[in-house]
């Protein structure tokens, strides 16, 4: 079969839209027709090339949708069901999977880099050339093969566009906050960055009913849209203003749980600065992997806890379902996280608008 999808043929230059084939389907692979596209940061840096990815390559790994054929070894899913594709599916039975540690599964952490699929192999022709596949989704195609453990089906009355944000940002910033930091009723959360992540880290404080849930973002358009969120402070000045705002919202003692969700070096050092001793810090924002960052002795200090989250101890069987009825229950807010919506077609007019700062999330779809 042949179908429309987003292919960045070089870094540093717009996507083009363009027909590409689709190869037989093998045992376990599971073909989804994809109804929504969230446009994600790691996206733009792989256009860009700050994240480096074989070319050509279809991007997008924040995708929902309806599954329209399966292999025939697969049995968790069937056609028709309401799917979201999960960017870390697992083999189950390697090293780091039979100690709970999917998110480092070696089949996918072989496999991914090479722009493959959990078999080491493509599923896709462009121009009777081999096509690579962008974190096992490339979601910004009408159409999609996954894994099995990569399609997860969740309630068919969420919309798809609202489905597809739970794949990545959601998943990420609540996942951060519920399941990996597991925050306590009754804390202090600041979160650094207020992006789609840190949005997300914000509601997710606010359903793990936190005391104090402060913001801090350069922009301050986002103001607005995290207190929607939950955020009861938003936080502003320089980085020693905002330690001694911290510290007279929390007895002087400093922030219980501190999510660093920028990734840039004098962020890192305030979080550490405005975590209270025995606090946690939990780093999701991204920079070079090779960078350098030099930090203050002195702030880790005290027991401080420091782990670093990639998709917020996601289980995405379990999780996926669990946001998405949370959702349709009224305690997710999803909504608000939508700055546009556009089709395939004006793909680029979404990443732009992302690169300048000016969206949350751009939605495509199909």
């Amino acid at each position: 079969m042949k179908f429309k999808a987003a292919i960045l043929e070089k870094t540093g230059q717009a996507l083009l839209v363009d027909e590409v084939e689709c190869l037989p389907l093998q045992p376990h692979d599971v073909l989804v027709k994809i109804l929504a596209s969230g446009l994600c940061h790691t996206d733009y840096e792989v256009i860009q090339g700050s994240l480096s990815c074989p070319l050509p390559i279809i991007l997008g790994h924040e995708g929902a949708g309806i599954v329209q054929d399966i292999g025939r070894s697969v049995t968790s899913v069937k056609v028709g069901d309401s799917v979201i594709c999960s960017w870390n599916p697992f083999c189950g039975h390697c090293f780091y999977c039979v100690r709970s540690q999917p998110i480092l599964c070696e089949p996918f952490s072989r496999h991914q880099p090479a722009g493959h699929l959990m078999d080491g192999t493509s599923r896709y022709l462009w121009r009777g050339e081999k096509m690579h596949h962008f974190s096992v989704v490339s979601s910004h195609a009408q159409f999609t093969v996954v894994p099995e453990s990569g399609a997860i089906v969740v309630p068919s009355e969420i919309p798809p566009d609202r489905a597809c944000l739970i794949g990545c940002g959601v998943m990420t910033g609540v996942g951060a906050v519920l399941r990996h930091a597991q925050v306590q009723a009754g804390s202090h959360v600041l979160v650094i960055g207020c992006g789609a992540v840190g949005l997300n880290v914000i509601q997710g404080a606010r359903i793990a009913d936190a005391q104090s849930i402060m913001a801090i973002d350069s922009n301050l358009l986002r103001d607005e849209l995290s207190t929607q969120m939950g955020a009861t402070h938003c936080l502003h000045g320089s980085a020693e203003e905002l330690r001694e705002q911290v510290l007279s919202l929390t007895q002087g003692r400093g922030a219980d749980y501190v999510f660093e969700c920028v990734g840039q070096e004098a962020t890192l050092r305030l979080a550490l600065e405005a975590l209270r001793p025995g606090g946690q810090l939990v780093i999701l924002g991204k920079t070079e992997i090779n960078r350098n960052v030099s930090l203050r002795f002195g702030s880790l200090m005290g027991d401080k806890r420091i782990v670093r989250s990639s998709y917020g101890g996601a289980r995405p069987q379990r999780d996926f379902p669990w946001l998405a009825r949370a959702y349709l229950n009224g305690k997710l807010k999803l909504d608000e996280l939508i700055s546009m919506r556009l089709p395939i077609q004006d793909i680029n007019i979404g990443f732009d608008a992302l690169a300048q700062g000016q969206i949350v999330r751009a939605v495509i779809q199909m």
